[in-house]
C-alpha cells in the first residue's frame, strides 16, 4: 500500500516586533499614534482556543491600514484573559505584526519611533519563524 505524506509549511509573510511597556492597550496605542502620527483603532479581540478542553482565550487587537501602500499594521496583546498568545516571550506585552510590503528603512523608523516613547523599555525585530507558538499569529 502506498503512502502519501502531506507537509503543511505555515505561510509567515509578515514582518513582527515584539514590544515590551508598561502600559494598558489602549495607552500604549494611543502613544504610538502619536509618536508615529497613524490612527490605530481597536477591533475584535483575537479569539484562541489552544485546547478542545479550555475555554476561549481573548487577546486585545488594534489595526491600522496605510491606504498608500496597502500595508496592514496590527497590535496584538501578548496577554490575554487567561494566558499568553507567545507564550515562550512572557516578558513581552506587545506584537506589532506588519503584513504586505514594508521596506527596511521604514522599519527602522517605526521601531525607532516606538523606542522613543518613555515607558517602552524595548521594541525589536523578531523572526516568526524561530518562534514555537508561531501558529498563534495567524488570523
Amino acid at each position: 500500500m502506498n503512502k502519501t505524506t502531506l507537509k503543511f509549511e505555515l505561510d509567515l509573510d509578515f514582518v513582527l516586533v515584539a514590544i515590551t511597556a508598561q502600559l494598558k492597550d489602549y495607552m500604549f496605542c494611543y502613544k504610538i499614534n502619536k509618536q508615529l502620527g497613524i490612527d490605530f483603532s481597536k477591533i475584535n479581540d483575537l479569539e484562541m482556543l489552544f485546547s478542545a478542553d479550555q475555554e476561549l482565550f481573548y487577546f486585545s487587537r488594534y489595526f491600522y491600514l496605510s491606504a498608500e501602500s496597502e500595508t496592514e499594521y496590527y497590535i496584538l496583546a501578548n496577554k490575554g484573559s487567561e494566558g499568553f498568545l507567545v507564550p515562550e516571550m512572557r516578558t513581552v506585552d506587545f506584537f506589532l505584526l506588519i503584513r504586505n510590503y514594508i521596506d527596511q528603512e521604514d522599519l527602522k523608523r517605526i521601531i525607532s519611533g516606538i523606542n522613543k516613547i518613555p515607558e517602552v523599555l524595548v521594541a525589536a525585530e523578531v523572526d516568526p519563524k524561530k518562534l514555537k507558538s508561531k501558529e498563534n499569529l495567524i488570523f
